[in-house]
């Protein structure tokens, strides 16, 4: 069990002041808090017992025991979840640039990984293979995640789309039916874009799906399942590397797991784009 530290570090910029005091003493001091009982982190980091509770529940978990076992788990893992990569300088060598990127995208994933349940990647992989339509949304770098979504899906014989144009995306999102699924792609969940689409979506009678960062936020509350993704940039210098990453790697895994689900059928669709392609390609170069 895992992932404690990660969800209190995601969440603590939206913590309610009265929760902060715990949240910051148990990011300073993982280690000792594991041994504490409630009463002795309310009196450390200055709050109360019922903050500390509210804590629990604030972030998703059910009651403090189950939050200390995450950060055991956490711990046992230190190693690996250390702040190994920097700010990336100017002039950085590639010999650096090759370590820390390969860091910060490993860590990025590893937490991704922990916060994030079977039972939702699972609920998300039967409502996109029952679909008769899929649409998805992102704008920015999370829309080449939406085009990775469509080509990936449009080859095993799903009809999808995704659209860049923000009004492509509303008139798509109002013509979608019960049983549709509206999968929206943002890492800030702030996206007012998205939020319009995915709520014509969701009146349209659309399974709403989102793919968004850890902590409260608009689009999280339109969505019938959550998925999150935890992502290291350092800096505006760093760009939507990780996050983009983190979000592709979700994408295979709910790809991976729907053709699996009908997996003849998968490797017939596959098959016939293989042959489609590659007969057009033949014709232009004769």
């Amino acid at each position: 069990m895992k992932g404690g530290l990660t969800v209190l570090r995601e969440s603590l910029p939206t913590i309610k002041p009265s929760e902060k005091n715990a949240a910051s003493y148990i990011l300073a001091h993982p280690a000792e808090v594991v041994h504490l009982s409630v009463q002795e982190l309310a009196v450390k980091s200055g709050s109360s017992e019922a903050a500390v509770i509210r804590l629990c529940k604030s972030i998703g978990v059910t009651g403090y025991r189950e939050l200390k076992l995450k950060i055991a788990g956490d711990l046992q893992n230190e190693s690996v979840n250390k702040e190994a990569f920097g700010e990336i300088e100017p002039n950085d060598t590639v010999a650096h640039l090759i370590e820390a990127m390969a860091e910060k995208h490993m860590q990025s994933i590893s937490q991704t990984m922990q916060v994030n349940e079977a039972k939702a990647i699972e609920q998300a992989a039967v409502m996109i293979s029952r679909a008769r339509k899929i649409d998805f949304y992102g704008v920015g770098a999370s829309y080449l995640v939406a085009q990775d979504g469509e080509q990936k899906f449009g080859r095993i014989g799903k009809w999808c789309t995704a659209y860049s144009d923000a009004h492509q995306q509303l008139a798509s999102a109002a013509n979608l039916t019960f049983g549709d699924v509206a999968f929206a792609i943002s890492y800030s969940g702030e996206t007012d874009q998205l939020l319009k689409v995915l709520q014509q979506a969701k009146e349209a009678g659309a399974t709403t799906i989102v793919m968004t960062k850890l902590g409260p936020n608009r689009l999280q509350e339109l969505a019938d399942i959550q998925l999150f993704t935890v992502a290291k940039e350092a800096s505006i210098r760093s760009a939507a590397t990780s996050s983009r990453i983190v979000q592709m790697y979700l994408m295979d895994i709910i790809y991976t797991a729907v053709a699996g689900r009908d997996y003849e059928h998968t490797i017939e669709a596959l098959e016939k784009s293989r042959q489609a392609i590659q007969q057009a390609f033949q014709t232009e170069q004769k």
